[in-house]
């Protein structure tokens, strides 16, 4: 049997055959889907807080075991996992700072192990990279050293991950990068910012085609402003701010981070399995034009 086929057909603990990701349906919490990913396991990275908890639980709803990373936030990550237990799902947290090629090995090599653990195998199904840095300065006051940390995390980071972990992630996986509205909105003071989403959406499309011969998509998410407990006070620290916001956008509320988690959940269903190297706005509308 080949290597590809090995990721395709193995068996778990209890010797129960797996067929990759067909026929993984069953009853799901009420009010959500029926829980498509049951069987299945993510990692989700940069998961302790914000729009990458979001993915996290929604995931887990769906019946995936979530590997919860971290970079410096323990006690924010386990939140994330001891709200996924409250809510009857599965996960697990592991840290690793994703500005250096040891802490990306730390965290590919923390990740196959802790499958193992929970698992009895190191196999995965759905890599989520969403940690990410930002830097809101001018071009001017851009900083050599801002410029390098932001490709480490933002570019670097998800590329060698995804290649460390490629061998464990089975036949009709996916990958799914948080990228952002930014290359299209193109704001002056994001431009390096901007630079490293403009890469992941390359990266998306190259590897699409790359991956696709072991059916695994590869597909990006662009978010747009979105609220979440870093952001809120800012967006909501006025009416006048509140509706800046919300002037800028097609639809009339401010992004939330289910917003996100959901479009994310779709990419990483069976439903998605013909749609790769795709980029799928999900901003609300963000700056589409002057509203007449």
């Amino acid at each position: 049997m080949s290597q590809h086929q090995q990721h395709q057909q193995h068996q778990d603990p209890q010797g129960q055959q797996h067929q990759g990701r067909q026929g993984r349906h069953g009853q799901g919490p009420q009010g959500l889907p029926a829980r498509t990913l049951a069987r299945t396991t993510a990692l989700v990275t940069g998961a302790s807080r914000g729009i990458g908890r979001a993915i996290a639980q929604r995931l887990a709803a769906q019946g995936a075991l979530v590997v919860v990373h971290y970079g410096t936030d323990g006690p924010a990550a386990q939140e994330t996992v001891d709200s996924i237990v409250e809510a009857g799902g599965r996960a697990f947290a592991v840290g690793a700072e994703l500005d250096t090629v040891d802490g990306v090995e730390q965290l590919a090599d923390a990740v196959r192990s802790g499958l193992r653990a929970h698992t009895g195998e190191e196999f995965l199904d759905i890599l989520v990279n969403n940690a990410a840095v930002t830097g809101h300065l001018p071009y001017a006051e851009t900083t050599p050293d801002l410029f390098d940390r932001l490709f480490a995390v933002n570019v670097r980071a998800p590329f060698f991950l995804a290649q460390r972990l490629l061998p464990a992630l089975r036949d009709g996986g996916r990958i799914i990068t948080i990228g952002s509205a930014v290359t299209r909105i193109a704001l002056g003071d994001e431009l390096a910012y901007t630079m490293t989403k403009g890469a992941m959406e390359a990266y998306t499309r190259t590897l699409a085609n790359e991956a696709g011969a072991r059916r695994i998509t590869v597909n990006l998410v662009a978010p747009g402003p979105t609220e979440t407990d870093r952001t809120r006070a800012f967006f909501r620290s006025s009416p006048q701010m509140e509706a800046m916001m919300l002037q800028g956008q097609a639809l009339p509320w401010i992004g939330q981070p289910a917003d996100i988690a959901d479009p994310v959940a779709f990419l990483a269903s069976e439903d998605a399995r013909w749609i790769t190297g795709h980029v799928l706005d999900a901003s609300g509308g963000t700056y589409l034009g002057p509203k007449l």
